[in-house]
């Protein structure tokens, strides 16, 4: 056996070339040779290097994991199951880098003997992160430039590849198209060689329900690895205060029994069950005039979950479209805040954004470093505020069938509004975590979904509420009722008949019937395009109107309704069908002289006091 005395006197390359396969597989003898260099490090790490080419060339390929296992067996008093170390200038820790030589700088030591330099300030993987959402791995990585030791949190996948890591560079670390390749293996081989000894936590990107862990961020030791700009609205979901502050602080408002503020508490709630009752998001819009405290609103239902001061978690509608997706994919079965609606300057957007944002599913779009991102999801209620409604006679049925709107009547919904704003600043968060632990024990859930069921039948029952109202309504009822248990046991319970009274019926859903409406309330309006022949008159005409029929120049209506979000060609078949409107040909129109000049119309029966009543009982209409 080699002794560490005869080391300075045999030409260790020499002494490395004169072993055999056999002596590698039967033999401490290379071990042992190179075992007893470890007191010159740097001749340590070559030798290594040049011992592994060796071993490769006489055909034994796992000469690493044979001389790890040496130093585990005959050496392990003296922890030396790694070649080299780490030894940074104030490095938050030490880890193994084989063959790498780690100092001001990060280098390797090359199978020739030459020094490469992989990057030129030290670089340490820190935590690695397993997202319990969707399994992927992120790594927290320590970089020191000057002075100061700095930390990123980078996606597996951009460490993985030469052309996505120079994306690093961007925060200080010095990478480029020329040593990418070397600073991805460096991290590579550096965490395998550590992966027992690099901590692992896990992460989560997004709030609410995660499957088969439990509801984010209620878990123990979770770390948030999501986008930067979301980390505050992250950190807002905290518990500040004591749950009794925060009872006593609601139990004034519930004993007012305003409905404003009784619905929004309870939808707050109720976001949470959207996901364990298999229901869809929709919408709670607070909308009346400037002081009666809507803004106060959304806090008090803030304060269920989150940090209620503006800004922290709620949101205003200055965003675009893709930044409110993002987001209630983001808050997920958290409620998603929106304030003041009237920031929003495109109008004729309310329908699109109502639709996505109910719909709870992301459109396809790429990543930032190449490929698909992961389809946004999300299942919760949609909370907001403004001075008018949400939806307008022009919205279509879809979109207004996913709104729960209440009318504030300009009425002061709060007594104290700045007294409630700083105390629920000094106490939120606590119902929420509450609330989640109730509805993780035992069998509450399916409790939950029969309550919510029991409500719905209640609903639809002897009323003209819709399918999708019905479920909205359903389930801020059971929120209601299990608040009353869990929190205040007042017996101020939001009724059915109060839900049914602010719903949305099938009747006013219908969009047909509110064109049908408009129609008519156009041809009233612009009175004089409908009388061409009035004396004096010169101005546009659009049609005319003889007796109960509106004679609309089709050309004319197509162009009005489609300009005022109605489809012309639907409303007609249904108009037809309904034996409010008349039809001489396939196209759903007649032929009429105007101004002596034979047009092609769409013939309308006009509305009279008694319109309801001809709407439904017309049985024979005649036709031209």
């Amino acid at each position: 056996m080699t002794n560490e005395t005869e080391v300075d006197v045999i030409d260790p390359v020499a002494q490395i070339e004169s072993y055999t396969k056999k002596d590698f597989q039967l033999t401490r003898l290379p071990y042992d040779f190179l075992y007893g260099l470890r007191n010159n490090k740097f001749q340590y790490s070559q030798m290594q290097v040049v011992m592994a080419d060796k071993a490769s060339k006489e055909g034994v390929k796992s000469f690493k994991q044979l001389y790890k296992d040496y130093l585990a067996t005959y050496h392990s008093d003296e922890q030396m199951l790694a070649v080299n170390y780490t030894e940074f200038d104030g490095q938050p820790f030490q880890l193994a880098c084989g063959s790498y030589i780690c100092h001001d700088d990060i280098a390797l030591l090359n199978s020739n003997g030459i020094v490469e330099e992989i990057c030129n300030h030290p670089v340490l993987p820190c935590v690695r992160l397993v997202n319990i959402d969707d399994n992927t791995e992120k790594l927290i990585i320590k970089y020191r430039k000057g002075y100061k030791w700095r930390e990123i949190t980078v996606d597996k996948e951009i460490l993985a590849s030469a052309s996505k890591i120079t994306s690093l560079a961007k925060y200080g670390i010095a990478v480029n198209s020329e040593n990418a390749k070397g600073l991805v293996k460096y991290l590579t081989d550096i965490e395998d060689l550590n992966y027992n000894e690099i901590e692992e936590k896990n992460s989560v990107s997004r709030l609410g329900w995660i499957n088969n862990h439990g509801f984010s961020p209620y878990v123990d030791g979770l770390v948030f690895d999501g986008e930067e700009n979301f980390r505050t609205l992250f950190n807002s979901v905290k518990i500040k205060g004591q749950i009794k502050n925060w009872i006593e602080i609601i139990k004034p408002i519930r004993a007012e029994k305003n409905i404003c503020s009784r619905i929004m508490l309870a939808a707050s709630f109720a976001s949470v069950l959207v996901n364990p009752c298999d229901c869809l998001p929709f919408f709670v819009h607070l909308w009346g005039g400037t002081e009666a405290g809507k803004t106060v609103a959304l806090m008090l239902a803030t304060s269920v979950w989150a940090d209620p001061t503006m800004g922290a978690y709620i949101r205003t509608f200055n965003s675009t479209a893709v930044a409110q997706e993002l987001t209630a994919s983001f808050v997920n079965s958290l409620p998603l805040v929106y304030d003041e609606l009237q920031i929003l300057k495109d109008k004729k957007s309310f329908d699109d954004m109502i639709y996505k944002l109910c719909e709870g599913i992301g459109r396809d779009r790429g990543a930032k470093n190449g490929g698909v991102q992961k389809i946004a999801t999300w299942k919760n209620c949609i909370l907001t505020s403004g001075e008018f409604p949400i939806s307008s006679e022009k919205s279509g049925g879809g979109a207004v069938n996913r709104i729960i709107e209440i009318d504030c009547k300009d009425k002061k919904i709060f007594t104290n509004p700045s007294e409630l704003v700083s105390e629920i600043k000094q106490n939120y968060g606590c119902a929420g975590a509450i609330f989640v632990k109730w509805l993780q024990q035992g069998d509450n859930i399916e409790t939950v979904k029969h309550l919510r069921k029991d409500f719905y039948k209640k609903l639809v029952a002897d009323s003209d509420v819709t399918d999708k109202q019905a479920m909205s309504a359903s389930l801020i009822l059971t929120a209601d009722k299990l608040i009353n248990e869990i929190f205040f046991n007042d017996d101020i319970l939001l009724s059915i008949t109060e839900m049914q009274s602010i719903l949305t019926t099938h009747t006013s859903v219908d969009q047909n019937r509110r064109c049908y409406e408009f129609i008519n309330d156009f041809v009233a309006v612009n009175y004089n395009k409908f009388n061409p022949e009035k004396d004096g008159y010169n101005g546009e005409i659009y049609g005319t109107v003889i007796e109960d029929r509106i004679y609309f120049i089709k050309s004319k209506f197509d162009a009005v309704l489609q300009e005022n979000g109605f489809n012309a060609k639907a409303f007609l078949s249904w108009a037809v069908e309904n034996k409010v409107a008349f039809a001489s040909n396939t196209c759903n129109s007649v032929t009429k002289r105007i101004c002596g000049k034979v047009c092609r119309c769409a013939c309308i029966l006009s509305v009279e006091e008694t319109a309801e009543d001809r709407f439904l009982n017309n049985e024979d209409l005649p036709f031209d």
